[in-house]
């Protein structure tokens, strides 16, 4: 299939499968704020670079005011590889007035070679199986672990997504496929709507990332053709206008509104599409790291209500 017939089908399967309906069903405990639509949620990458334990992260988030967090699995594990448990973990949690939206980790369940695979399927389940205990609703699946497999066929991706949607079923835990923009096999948005739909799974869904809608080219109006089923958690970020595209990293993301990416755009077409869906705030910028870890929590949760609010507003007043 080209790259034109490919971006076709993807269009019009996307608007005939109901995957493009705003009223897709969703489940969360969550309440969306009242004036945006949207759920604020700390991916504690921003701020890892203080070193903090995931006790004082979840601190953090509950203190900023943020309704969720989304754990790294190596911090869990650390943690549960103390004297504290995972029950303890999750009671801590909920007692900050959080939930867990989402989770991320790096199992190798989309590599070529079979070995690797098979390990990092195991790794998926005993991942799963730790997000649950915490009470955590979805786990990030990247495609972590390829770097030279240009050859890995949408086809057998949506196979091997298949595979993790089935250990979900298992343990309760929805996996998100996530694409990243420097992957050589899952870069754009439309190579991940394409392989949630061929996967065939009920709980199919995408995880986006502004970041990465700009750094593999997919550019932002297919969020558009998405639904709150298709997409319920993306990570929010800005970039910068340099570095160009090429050069750009993670360490150069930076506060929503502080940047160039069209947040209004993007944030408008989330709420008419996916209402309700989680904003979960994702940077890995060092200039971040100084100070306290709460006043940086607490800036870039005031940054993403504040784009919120321009979007609400310049809504408003059509």
């Amino acid at each position: 299939m080209t790259k034109s017939s490919r971006r076709q089908f993807v269009t019009a399967t996307l608007s005939c499968s109901g995957l493009s309906s705003p009223i897709a069903a969703r489940a969360s405990g969550l309440s969306p704020d009242e004036r945006s639509g949207f759920r604020y949620c700390l991916n504690t990458a921003t701020i890892s670079g203080y070193r903090l334990n995931l006790a004082d992260q979840i601190e953090v988030a509950a203190k900023a005011g943020y309704q969720a967090i989304e754990p790294w699995l190596s911090s869990i594990h650390e943690y549960g590889d103390g004297k504290t448990s995972l029950a303890d973990l999750r009671k801590r949690i909920a007692d900050g007035g959080l939930t867990v939206e989402s989770a991320i980790a790096f199992p190798e369940w989309i590599v070529e070679d079979p070995g690797r695979r098979a390990k990092g399927l195991e790794q998926v389940r005993r991942d799963m199986e730790v997000v649950a205990q915490i009470g955590g609703k979805r786990i990030a699946m990247p495609p972590a672990g390829v770097k030279d497999e240009n050859g890995i066929a949408l086809s057998r991706i949506a196979e091997r997504y298949r595979a993790v949607l089935e250990l979900g079923d298992q343990t309760g835990v929805v996996p998100e496929l996530e694409f990243w923009g420097s992957s050589p096999c899952l870069s754009r948005l439309s190579q991940a709507a394409y392989a949630a739909l061929e996967a065939s799974h009920s709980k199919a869904c995408v995880l986006a990332d502004v970041f990465h809608l700009y750094k593999g080219g997919s550019g932002f109006e297919g969020l558009r053709l998405l639904s709150g089923q298709a997409i319920q958690v993306i990570h929010l970020n800005d970039y910068p206008g340099n570095p160009p595209r090429a050069r750009i990293g993670d360490r150069d993301r930076v506060y929503p509104g502080d940047g160039v990416a069209p947040l209004i755009q993007i944030l408008s077409d989330l709420r008419r599409v996916a209402p309700g869906v989680v904003l979960s705030l994702e940077l890995f910028n060092p200039a971040y790291w100084k100070g306290d870890p709460l006043d940086t929590a607490r800036t870039g949760l005031a940054k993403m209500k504040a784009a919120a609010s321009r979007t609400a507003g310049m809504e408003h007043g059509r």
